[in-house]
């Protein structure tokens, strides 16, 4: 099944003492170009984003944003051991050089000492950044299949449209063979008139222009190789789609030769009704090409 490059999905989850959002979005582009935003703290976690995104998609300007937050960061408090036995060393020893001068000291309160420098801080989460990135990453499957379900159900409308219209391309072939062929007569006199003015003017001619001249008058007048490969550029076409996979590129190199022989039959058509089967072979073939710019 082909898919858009196009989709969007979001995921809102609260596991205190953290709460967090996932975002993912996707635009057209020529390759793959993945912009993420998340936590530089928790190690490991965008190698990991990166490589289920890169194994998800294959095209696309991909933007992924993980918001997180933590609930109780403002009021979470922990005591410094360390730092706190520090302290109550350097108390001790102040105290007894004090008693030793004789000087009175007043006794030291808990709260004069949770208030010196680095006794009290905030408490640090990062002891539990392995299990964080866990469940971060359990929730992004979540949030990832999401994104790619709705690519492959915008794929499965673009697939549809461009069946459509490569059986409009089909039909409108068709018709300029059958008209190429109810023109036979028509062709066959024109060529002879051309045929005659050429063999009015052969004295002097150079041969190898005259030549020249008599099969660019029959290259002109035939569509066949173009009807052709019109066909055969619709048969292919239906059968990227029916691969699926990341076609987009191929399908975007199928849609310019599509227009190249559509070019090729309006500058033979010599007639009006031709001509018009070519513009508008020409019209659905840039319908075409815009929907495909959306395929991955």
């Amino acid at each position: 099944m082909i898919r858009s490059m196009t989709g969007f999905a979001s995921l809102s989850v609260a596991d205190a003492p953290f709460s967090w959002g996932w975002e993912i979005r996707s635009v057209n582009g020529r390759g793959l170009d993945l912009r993420l935003r998340v936590p530089d703290w928790i190690d490991g976690l965008e190698a990991a984003l990166r490589k289920k995104l890169g194994g998800t998609a294959a095209r696309g300007n991909i933007t992924c944003n993980l918001r997180l937050t933590r609930d109780d960061a403002s009021g979470a408090m922990a005591v410094n051991e360390a730092q706190l036995q520090s302290v109550l060393s350097a108390l001790q020893h102040i105290e007894a050089r004090a008693m030793d001068a004789g000087v009175s000291l007043a006794p030291s309160k808990a709260t004069d000492i949770v208030t010196m420098r680095g006794v009290l801080e905030q408490a640090s989460y990062d002891d539990d950044a392995a299990a964080l990135s866990a469940l971060l990453m359990a929730d992004f499957e979540t949030v990832l299949a999401d994104f790619d379900q709705m690519r492959i159900q915008e794929g499965k409308a673009l697939a549809a449209i461009l069946a459509d219209q490569l059986t409009q391309v089909e039909n409108l072939t068709r018709q300029a063979a059958e008209m190429t062929g109810a023109r036979q007569a028509e062709m066959a006199a024109a060529f002879r008139a051309n045929l005659a003015r050429v063999l009015d003017n052969l004295e002097g001619a150079d041969q190898n222009r005259v030549a020249q001249e008599l099969a660019l008058i029959a290259v002109k007048a035939d569509i066949t190789e173009e009807i052709d490969r019109l066909f055969a550029h619709v048969t292919a076409a239906r059968d990227l789609l029916a691969d699926g996979g990341p076609v987009g590129r191929k399908l975007d190199f199928l849609m310019q030769e599509f227009n190249r022989e559509a070019n090729t039959l309006c500058s033979k058509a010599q007639n009006k009704e031709l001509t018009q089967l070519g513009l508008a072979l020409k019209a659905v073939i840039d319908q075409m090409r815009e929907q495909v710019q959306n395929v991955e």
